[in-house]
């Protein structure tokens, strides 16, 4: 976790289970930080808590040693920024003695507490959305997803938040791991991607409008990647209808920081999308993976979802209801996919379309479909 519930890396002890006893040490705090320098553990505990552990220069030999001499009585649970991923490489390795889990900003259905519903249920929605549903919706929309902005209920606070977090990102983060020295170029960067969120990245466009090369802007952009500050989505698509294969589309983490209400929201479906694939590997153990569609002549659908390496479901993102989008049409008459949802945020009324090419569209609120997501 990047600071607290903030985007990044969760390990655990393989097999882990609620404990009637837990432990918890911070190396933040200097006599947590002596204790386990020392060793100094509370055995008569189940579960050991580590929190910043990979601030110590000798964490991996640490948790290999425990791990190897007492995992048969005790479990470990390890937490930290993206910079827990960075630092794991090299050193003795963990192969084989851990599960990592991604932590997410909140996320709808995390909020109004629904229940987790099976893979195989979810594209029969079974879930309706609670009352409040929209203004959660909404809320979530403007202030993001991260907890400070979030429970703080003020877009002005939201506002001061983020642009905090840009510079502690560029000042703090990765200057503390990454040789960066125009970290001045690294902040224009950032702001400037929140004009290009939802869209296919052009680093040739980013790198004349930085005056900087091609090789330093796809530098800049897979250290924002490592941080956990943006991610990219790659396309899927036969090439007999001439799809694109290369160019990536851009979200953040943060979907707030994308400037439309357009972007934002396709942006916050996008990430919602994503916890959903990474839930389904780091819990349950089976690979999804996000990507999305798009032609050469322009045809476009915002997200595909692929299982065992086919085209599962196909999500096209609208801000209020419409008739059915001609892209998604145009992509499920030559592309088999078992399901198909047009969603939207608000003005709308729920429908079905007539099945194309074997395939049920669905137009539903984004309140009720993401409150069937994990």
């Amino acid at each position: 976790m990047a600071g607290p519930r903030q985007s990044g890396k969760t390990t655990l002890s393989k097999s882990l289970t609620f404990s009637k006893k837990a432990t918890y040490l911070t190396w933040d705090d200097p006599a947590m930080r002596l204790k386990i320098q020392k060793g100094d553990l509370d055995f008569d505990s189940d579960l050991w808590i580590f929190d910043e552990l990979h601030k110590y220069r000798k964490w991996r030999n640490f948790l290999k040693g425990i791990f190897d001499l007492h995992h048969e009585k005790h479990k470990i649970f390890v937490t930290g920024s993206a910079r827990l991923e960075a630092f794991s490489r090299g050193g003795d390795s963990l192969q084989g003695r851990y599960f990592s889990h991604r932590l997410h900003p909140f996320t709808f259905s995390e909020l109004g507490g629904y229940p987790i519903v099976p893979l195989e249920e979810i594209p029969n929605l079974p879930l309706e959305p609670k009352a409040d549903s929209l203004s959660v919706l909404e809320s979530l929309l403007i202030l993001g997803g991260f907890p400070e902005p979030f429970v703080s209920g003020s877009a002005k606070e939201a506002n001061r938040w983020r642009l905090a977090y840009g510079s502690r990102l560029v000042e703090e983060e990765i200057r503390s791991l990454e040789n960066v020295k125009a970290l001045e170029g690294l902040e224009l960067l950032f702001d400037r991607l929140s004009e290009v969120a939802g869209s296919t990245l052009s680093i040739n466009s980013l790198k004349e409008d930085l005056e900087v090369s091609f090789e330093t802007v796809k530098n800049w952009i897979n250290i924002f990647e490592k941080f956990y500050s943006i991610f990219r989505i790659s396309p899927v698509g036969p090439v007999k209808i001439k799809a694109i294969k290369k160019e990536q589309k851009l979200y953040f983490w943060d979907w707030s920081r994308a400037l439309s209400e357009g972007a934002r929201f396709e942006n916050l479906i996008a990430l919602h999308l994503l916890r959903w694939v990474h839930w389904m590997e780091d819990v349950e153990g089976e690979k999804l993976e996000l990507r999305y569609f798009r032609t050469r002549e322009g045809h476009e659908v915002d997200f595909v979802v692929m299982r065992k390496r086919k085209p599962w479901m196909a999500i096209e993102v609208k801000l209020t209801d419409s008739h059915l989008a001609p892209s998604l049409k145009y992509f499920l008459e030559r592309v088999s996919v078992p399901y198909a949802f047009q969603i939207f945020l608000k003005n709308g009324q729920e429908k079905t379309w007539a099945d194309i090419n074997g395939c049920r569209v669905q137009s539903v609120s984004a309140a009720r479909f993401l409150a069937n997501l994990p």
